[in-house]
């Protein structure tokens, strides 16, 4: 079974950056890791999706040029790096394991409990 937990949630003020790690167990490579955020009476968002093996990376608009999706230093650990935070990125972030094509995942197998940030003005 595939476990996930997510680290690095925190306040913050706006223009900080911050770093999340997501570790999981999962065997084997070929796979994708998800990152997605829910904030206070909005539906999950996808924010940017990373195949393990092939080293692709999807973004969604919105994430693209202030997040970034990589492979940490440690085994088995996924960091997402967000810069320049804004009251809107006030939201519960959670890492996801796999599978299909970065463009379009297939399904979602296992999911984190979430970290949560507030960004204050």
């Amino acid at each position: 079974q595939v476990q996930v937990e997510e680290s690095g949630g925190r306040s913050v003020r706006a223009g900080e950056s911050l770093n999340f790690t997501c570790t999981f167990s999962r065997d084997g490579r070929n796979f994708l890791l998800g990152w997605f955020r829910q904030a206070p009476g909005k539906e999950r968002e996808q924010i940017g999706v990373l195949h393990w093996s092939l080293g692709e990376r999807h973004y969604a608009d919105f994430a693209k040029g202030r997040f970034t999706i990589s492979r940490g230093s440690s085994k088995d650990t996924a960091i997402l790096r967000m810069n320049d935070l804004q009251p809107e990125d006030t939201a519960k972030y959670t890492c996801a394991i796999g599978k299909g094509p970065v463009t379009r995942p297939l399904r979602w197998d296992a999911w984190g409990q979430g970290t949560q940030v507030t960004v204050s003005s």
